[in-house]
């Protein structure tokens, strides 16, 4: 569908300047009816200054008459000179300087109200990146303290019907996973179920109760009982074992001499030399003798 140029400040007029539901005016201008009244009461596009689409030869005052008549009517473009301004099909959605620095907080609104969007969704809506997304939605964004969420379609950054359409495949995607689970799981049960029933008729081969041996009914001759000893009880206690027989001790052969030691010579006789020269001395002695008593 073609839009008027500059449909929000065009919406903005209409509401001011005329008596048009929000539905009329929403599917001239391309936007929701709830953001139609988000711009009546002043939620949305504060501050922008309404563009009068008649006087730029947008449409027409019979065409705005014959809308109020008729609340079923919807209002049509006049026709124009005016190349008409073509709708982008695809490629990434462009975001004014001035606002890049509110995704965040647009990023964290999606990812609280509406978990079901997918990252290439919430990209899409916000014209971000999937790192930025994981980031906030991680906490680790270096304005992290900072951020809060907003919603994106007070902050312009895309339209209530492309937020409803988005969130319309989001849910639709996420009951078909889990229609999908839900059959996948109720196969499993009705297997199980089937094995339990087959199991439960199939015939079970009876059991053979074993025999059982016949009673012995032979007298037992009386048994004396023994009184219970420790040896009994424990068993005879290890005797200890032998030690081998430790050699005598013989002090004589300790604290003797040993019989290799060399005895002392014998002294040596005197000779014929030794007499005769000790014989001269006694001589010398007595002769000195008599020469002191004369």
């Amino acid at each position: 569908m073609v839009t008027p140029l500059m449909p929000k400040a065009t919406a903005v007029w209409l509401v001011d300047n005329t008596a048009l539901t929000f539905e009329q005016i929403g599917s001239f201008c391309g936007l929701h009816p709830l953001e139609v009244k988000g711009i009546a009461d002043d939620e949305v596009a504060v501050g922008i200054q309404g563009l009068d689409p008649v006087s730029n030869g947008q449409l027409t005052t019979e065409e705005i008459e014959r809308c109020l008549a008729d609340t079923t009517a919807r209002l049509q473009l006049a026709e124009s000179n005016m190349p008409r301004p073509q709708a982008r099909t695809s490629g990434p959605r462009y975001t004014p300087v001035s606002k890049r620095q509110d995704r965040p907080s647009a990023i964290m609104w999606l990812l609280r109200y509406h978990e079901e969007l997918s990252d290439a969704q919430v990209s899409k809506l916000v014209g971000t990146t999937k790192p930025t997304i994981n980031s906030v939605r991680e906490r680790t964004h270096w304005n992290i303290a900072n951020i809060k969420p907003i919603d994106p379609v007070s902050l312009g950054m895309c339209t209530q019907a492309e937020l409803d359409t988005a969130v319309t495949k989001a849910q639709a995607r996420r009951r078909a996973r889990e229609e999908k689970e839900r059959k996948s799981q109720g196969g499993k049960s009705a297997v199980a179920a089937s094995d339990a029933t087959s199991a439960a008729i199939e015939p079970s081969a009876p059991e053979v109760a074993p025999e059982k041996a016949p009673p012995d009914l032979s007298p037992r001759l009386p048994v004396k009982e023994e009184k219970a000893t420790a040896e009994s009880v424990f068993g005879a206690a290890a005797e200890p074992p032998e030690r081998e027989a430790e050699p005598a001790l013989d002090p004589d052969a300790i604290f003797s001499r040993p019989a290799t030691e060399p005895k002392d010579p014998a002294p040596a006789e005197p000779t014929a030399t030794s007499s005769a020269a000790e014989a001269g001395d006694e001589t010398e002695e007595t002769e000195a003798e008599a020469e002191a008593e004369a």
